[in-house]
């Protein structure tokens, strides 16, 4: 009986010794892009099930052992898009920028600067003060538009662009309004000259028109009060601002009361549509 078991017991442990000897001969003999190669694999696995932070950091230890040009910028890109979908914008930004500087010929490029554009893009809204994101994405949208106008990329970089001005135009209007209720007359006139200089296209410049008139005549500048009124009524003669403009130097003026249907969205019309 115990004999039996001792040929058994050495019998396993043999098996087990030839096996360990195959697994270290296969390893042995895999190259190191076949290893990066699976790490890669791995890393789109884990992009997959969610785990992006684990995936950037795959897609980082595959691209140092990537020998070829494109898996390694490809290895690259990934690791950056893994950060930009868990929102790790700084992270991204510096993992893009850097490929950029270091995979100038990847085919992918216009990708590359699109995602930098939008790192800064998805931070607008989290930045109610500093407008530094606005401007950077501003600047990276302009680029795309520029060097890759007839993609996909560039079609939609005019599209941001027009939003971002918007948002531009409103952040200058809102300072504009706090300046003008704590009475701070002069800031509040280069925050409105901003506007009309330089988003002239938004729908915010007609109330920058009005506002010039309404600081001009509280500083006593009625010429220039004058002037801004004549280019907002040139402008918008029919619009409810000019109005406004149009009491300050006509106190008696009242207003005429005209019943105006409120302007409905298509998908508001559509929705109203089905209660009636």
């Amino acid at each position: 009986m115990f004999k039996k078991i001792f040929i058994l017991l050495l019998s396993f442990f043999l098996l087990f010794s030839c096996t360990k000897k195959n697994n270290e001969k296969v390893i042995a003999e895999l190259t190191e892009q076949e290893i990066a190669i699976s790490i890669y694999a791995e890393a789109v696995e884990a992009l997959k099930k969610g785990d992006a932070f684990y995936a950037a950091k795959k897609f980082k230890e595959s691209e140092s052992l990537m020998s070829l040009y494109i898996w390694a910028s490809k290895a690259s890109l990934m690791a950056s898009y893994a950060d930009y979908s868990r929102s790790s914008y700084t992270a991204a930004i510096f993992s893009l920028e850097r490929h950029i500087n270091n995979y100038p010929a990847d085919e992918n490029m216009p990708y590359a600067h699109y995602l930098l554009a939008m790192c800064y893009y998805e931070q607008i809204l989290d930045e109610k003060k500093d407008l530094a994101p606005l401007l950077k994405a501003k600047e990276k949208f302009e680029f795309i538009m520029k060097t890759y106008p007839d993609t996909d990329y560039g079609t939609d970089a005019r599209f941001k662009i027009d939003l971002i001005v918007d948002q531009l135009a409103a952040k200058e209007m809102s300072i504009a309004r706090f300046y003008m209720k704590t009475e701070k007359w002069i800031p509040a006139l280069n925050r409105l000259k901003i506007v009309v200089d330089k988003y002239e296209r938004t729908v915010f410049v007609e109330e920058a028109l009005h506002r010039l008139v309404e600081v001009y005549y509280r500083l006593g500048l009625e010429e220039e009060a004058k002037n801004a009124a004549s280019i907002l009524g040139y402008n918008y003669k029919s619009g409810e601002w000019y109005e406004r403009s149009y009491k300050i130097f006509n106190k008696k003026y009242k207003t005429k009361e005209i019943k105006r249907e409120k302007e409905m969205g298509l998908i508001r019309k559509k929705i109203k549509a089905l209660f009636e």
